[in-house]
């Protein structure tokens, strides 16, 4: 339906929210594309950024500024047949996010401040496969569970965009053991475990 028929596919999956760092997101890309052009149609990023408090002021302006982000990138490097970002402002099924994370060779998470992103356990908890890359920020709590994600400071453009090649460029066997020691994670630390934890230091606390 989207018309994406390239040979990888990232994956970016949000509410629209200025802490979810898009716009830093595709300056990433660009500087990806811009440093690897051997990737121009070859790669497609696509953005799903759910609507979010629709009706404040400052949501339509974070709005329009991912939309200029993603036409400014797309008007750069886009032909007759392929755009770089394809952005998705609309509210997916949980059915259709769950077939695209297993369809996406990479998933971005660029968050510039989170306590916790959900987004990067579901990616890693659909790849039955062990195959694919995430890419995490720095400055989410999972990034201290998710030791397997290529870890980059949302805010640095180049880490971004070297984040992306070396997931583009790594080995099925790295994918693999990346992937294992992430699912393992996510399997054992479970919502009984933490709130065993969080019981545990409530009780220590008395």
């Amino acid at each position: 339906r989207l018309k994406i028929k390239t040979k990888y596919l990232g994956l970016g999956v949000d509410r629209l929210d200025y802490a979810k760092g898009i716009p830093e997101r595709f300056k990433g890309i660009e500087y990806f594309l811009d440093t690897h052009p051997e990737y121009r149609e070859q790669f497609t990023f696509l953005q799903i950024a759910a609507p979010d408090r629709p009706d404040i002021k400052k949501y339509i302006e974070y709005k329009d500024v991912v939309s200029r982000e993603a036409e400014r990138v797309n008007r750069r490097f886009q032909t007759k047949v392929w755009r770089p970002i394809v952005l998705e402002m609309v509210q997916y099924s949980r059915q259709d996010i769950r077939a695209l994370y297993k369809l996406a060779d990479i998933c971005v998470v660029t968050s510039l401040h989170d306590s916790m992103n959900l987004v990067c356990k579901e990616y890693v908890a659909e790849k039955n496969d062990e195959r694919g890359v995430l890419v995490l920020s720095q400055f989410t709590g999972a990034a201290h569970d998710l030791t397997g994600a290529l870890i980059i400071n949302p805010y640095s453009t180049k880490e971004i965009a070297d984040a992306i090649y070396k997931g583009m460029t790594m080995s099925p066997m790295e994918q693999r053991r990346r992937m294992k020691t992430m699912r393992t994670s996510i399997k054992n630390y479970n919502i009984f475990r933490w709130a065993a934890e969080f019981i545990k230091a409530v009780a220590e606390l008395g």
